[in-house]
């Protein structure tokens, strides 16, 4: 037995390590992550995410899902802290060329249990602002 490192320098997401429990994966920018191209939400419904910036910089959208609108809000990420996003908080990452974060969740955390939610052109414009202080 040995032990075992993983990488990953394209864009993106890939999972870079994955058990029946849990799954580590590298993020890395994306265009749809780029300020340009922020266009959605996300949620997990039924686990907790958790990223970690290890380089470069990322702003942490998320938003509460209130009955008449989307409270919008952002947190600038540090290097090597751990931001947990709890189940069914709508977030997404907003990131530069060189950015790497962490990302860890169960390994069951998919697109059948997972929710995205377009932005409408005044949500995008409001992200933009929060996003760019």
């Amino acid at each position: 037995m040995k032990i075992l490192e993983y990488a990953y320098e394209g864009e993106g997401l890939t999972r870079v390590f994955e058990n029946e429990k849990w799954m580590v994966g590298i993020k890395n920018w994306k265009p749809a992550n780029d300020i340009s191209g922020i266009d959605c939400l996300e949620r997990h419904n039924k686990t907790d995410e958790l990223f970690v910036l290890l380089e470069g910089s990322c702003v942490l959208l998320y938003a509460d899902d209130t009955c008449c609108s989307l409270d919008i809000k952002a947190v600038d990420m540090e290097p090597n802290k751990v931001y947990n996003i709890p189940a069914t908080l709508w977030h997404n990452t907003v990131t530069k060329k060189d950015t790497k974060l962490i990302l860890i969740e169960d390994s069951s955390t998919g697109a059948d249990n997972s929710d995205v939610m377009p932005l409408t052109p005044e949500q995008i414009a409001k992200v933009k602002e929060i996003a760019t202080r």
